[in-house]
């Protein structure tokens, strides 16, 4: 479904990503693991369109979306991808059902079907008492579990997932793992996931480890 081919990056005389190529199917849960610097996160950035690669290609079902100009690539994001970051990035001021909300709103969906299907998800991840609950009134895991719901919420064919148990305890950080297969397994969703917990990138189908810009490891 997505293929990077020969991606490099380099910022100032800094080679962050050098000649690297990736592919990933859908439905497939890849983990992304190696040292801080590997170049992991900027892959993941690179590979979610929210940075450009210098040199090489990125393909989404064949399309190349490499040259897409910057309101092409934000349309083609927020229709296709979704993202969940160790720090959930929620807005303070609004509520649960509010934050998830969001991305379908700015897809230009009516609001009274973008609350629908943001209840339905919130409901799947156990958070139908949590709706107008604001961030400071959740739990660290009901925070993150509300951003993987806004994640969700415009049907996206692939979430990338930037270390997104960093700030979670060792039973939440499992949780959200087991969560992930759940979304796999009961609709087809695809996950890239950027961890250090070696335990936990063990819990995907694919395993690929990263050092000084290359990958150097792919374990299925």
């Amino acid at each position: 479904m997505i293929e990077g081919i020969d991606l490099s990056k380099n910022y100032g005389n800094l080679a962050v990503l050098k000649s690297v190529d990736v592919s990933i199917k859908k439905g497939e849960i890849l983990s992304i693991t190696g040292p801080s610097g590997a170049g992991k996160s900027t892959l993941l950035q690179i590979l979610g369109t929210l940075d450009k690669t210098d040199s090489g290609a990125l393909k989404f079902n064949d399309t190349n979306i490499s040259s897409y100009n910057p309101k092409k690539i934000a349309k083609f994001r927020n229709e296709n991808i979704g993202f969940i970051f160790q720090f959930h990035h929620l807005l303070p001021e609004f509520s649960a059902l509010e934050n998830v909300s969001m991305p379908a709103l700015i897809k230009g969906i009516e609001k009274k079907d973008a609350e629908k299907k943001a209840i339905k998800l919130l409901k799947i991840l156990g958070l139908e008492n949590r709706l107008d609950h604001k961030p400071n009134e959740l739990s660290g895991g009901e925070q993150q579990r509300v951003s993987v719901a806004r994640a969700l919420v415009n049907n996206p064919a692939v979430i990338f997932a930037d270390e997104p148990s960093g700030n979670l305890d060792t039973e939440n950080a499992r949780d959200l793992h087991e969560l992930f297969l759940k979304l796999r397994d009961d609709f087809g969703q695809t996950f890239v996931i950027v961890t250090h917990n070696i335990e936990l990138a063990k819990m995907a189908d694919r395993v690929i480890e990263m050092k000084d810009g290359h990958i150097v490891n792919s374990i299925s």
